[in-house]
């Protein structure tokens, strides 16, 4: 017989899966669409009106510029609106990534259009009316700085959501994932010993492993009690374990006091400090709807900034090959830009796994008790949420899905799971 238990946690019963800044970079958005369309308006009637076809131009440039935005303004617009609309099965925390894949797209289109013409204008050279296409190449610049400064604060890089997890020592069970360790070590008539708080994707324990191995020390023999900075004490007792000594009761944070070790031979005082665990890992919480917009712009300042230099260059040297040759380089940053974006989106959107690091806590918060982790699928929900499906093998009659999703509602990120499990048949 094969059990399941579908719930989302850390959202409550809903299914709203939406970035942390969602409504802020909502209405960024539609403030740069704002700027973009009221820019346009004003050189497309300026150029009209002054019959300066350079003008009319660029404003249809930024009518594609404003187009792009209007993108992922409705994107943002529509996934809030429809949040907790059932027909999304997992809600609509991906809508951004969809419009973010589209953005990339038009983005490589722009830079294919503007390398045929630099490429055309190579072999064609054209007259250019520098009085009027520096000033608007300028004016361009100048729209783009200010539409950067409305985007930014968004999650454009490589920042992550702030997660509390963390590992302070791993000991005899594998190496940590975190590069941080805290481990205090122990001398005593018993032998050499270290003394760790285990935080792998399970409750924070103790654990005590020998120095050199043939050392050993019996589970009953040992009790540490931590002396926290008010006065309150606790005493953890230990269990024997595979290679090292457990905690029985897991450890409350915050993990900065000092430790009581009583061993036969007698009392040994350590001390722990708790750390700030933004170096720890993360689940990627980047909203690439904003920063494809934010692409968009900083893309369009890199095309009027190569523009201003190759026209200046033109209009000073009579160069008139460097015009078309900084829209070339202006395509190829363009493209690789969109490149990458394209990559990240694409595999967003197939479900390709996002979080190895993520896969390797569940896998230890399932089998740290002699369960066998039989199936895993990991999966992105929206920025800074993931989904997971569970499938576990386990000989303890006792242990419902409840009692899994307990063990894993500590991994910060896991925002949805489900938990199959298969009991394991007596042989």
């Amino acid at each position: 017989m094969t059990d399941f238990y579908d719930k989302p946690f850390a959202a409550g019963h809903d299914h709203v899966f939406l970035g942390a800044g969602h409504e802020e970079n909502e209405r960024k958005t539609w403030s740069v669409i704002v700027l973009c369309s009221l820019m346009m308006l004003a050189e497309i009637i300026g150029g009209n009106l002054f019959g300066s076809l350079a003008l009319v131009a660029d404003g249809l440039h930024m009518s594609t510029h404003a187009g792009a935005m209007l993108i992922a303004a409705l994107a943002y617009t529509y996934a809030r609106k429809h949040a907790n609309d059932r027909r999304f099965v997992f809600g609509t925390g991906k809508l951004g990534d969809l419009a973010g894949y589209t953005s990339a797209i038009i983005l490589a289109m722009i830079a294919l259009l503007i390398g045929y013409e630099a490429i055309s204008r190579f072999l064609s050279p054209v007259p250019i009316r520098f009085s009027e296409a520096i000033p608007i190449a300028v004016a361009g610049l100048a729209v783009n700085i200010v539409s950067a400064w409305l985007l930014s604060g968004g999650d454009h890089g490589h920042s992550h959501r702030h997660s509390h997890g963390h590992a302070h020592g791993h000991h005899g069970h594998g190496d940590s994932d975190d590069e941080h360790e805290e481990v205090q070590h122990i001398v005593s008539a018993e032998g050499s010993f270290a003394l760790s708080i285990f935080e792998e994707g399970v409750p924070p324990v103790f654990r005590v492993t020998a120095a050199r191995a043939g050392t050993k020390l019996a589970a009953r023999d040992v009790t540490a009690t931590t002396i926290r900075p008010d006065g309150t004490r606790q005493t953890f007792s230990f269990v024997q374990k595979p290679g090292f000594l457990e905690s029985t009761d897991e450890i409350p944070e915050p993990h900065g006091f000092k430790v009581a070790v009583n061993l036969p031979s007698g009392e040994q005082l350590v001390e722990f400090e708790e750390h700030d665990h933004d170096d720890h890992h993360h689940v990627d919480a980047r909203d690439h709807n904003m920063r494809a917009a934010y692409i968009h712009v900083i893309a369009d300042a890199a095309v009027s900034v190569m523009a201003i230099i190759g026209l200046l260059l033109a209009k000073n040297f009579g160069w008139m090959w460097m015009d078309p040759l900084a829209g070339v380089i202006g395509a190829l940053v363009i493209a690789n830009w969109s490149y990458s974006l394209i990559r990240q989106t694409g595999a967003i959107l197939v479900d390709a796994s996002p979080d190895e690091k993520m896969a390797k806590k569940v896998t230890a918060a399932v089998e740290n008790e002699g369960d066998q982790l039989i199936d895993l699928h990991i999966w992105r929900l929206g920025p800074g949420h993931l989904g997971a499906v569970v499938a576990v093998l386990t000989a303890e009659q006792t242990r419902t899905p409840a009692y899994y999703h307990a063990r894993l509602a500590r991994l910060k990120g896991l925002s949805h799971i489900t938990v199959e499990i298969h009991p394991e048949l007596p042989r």
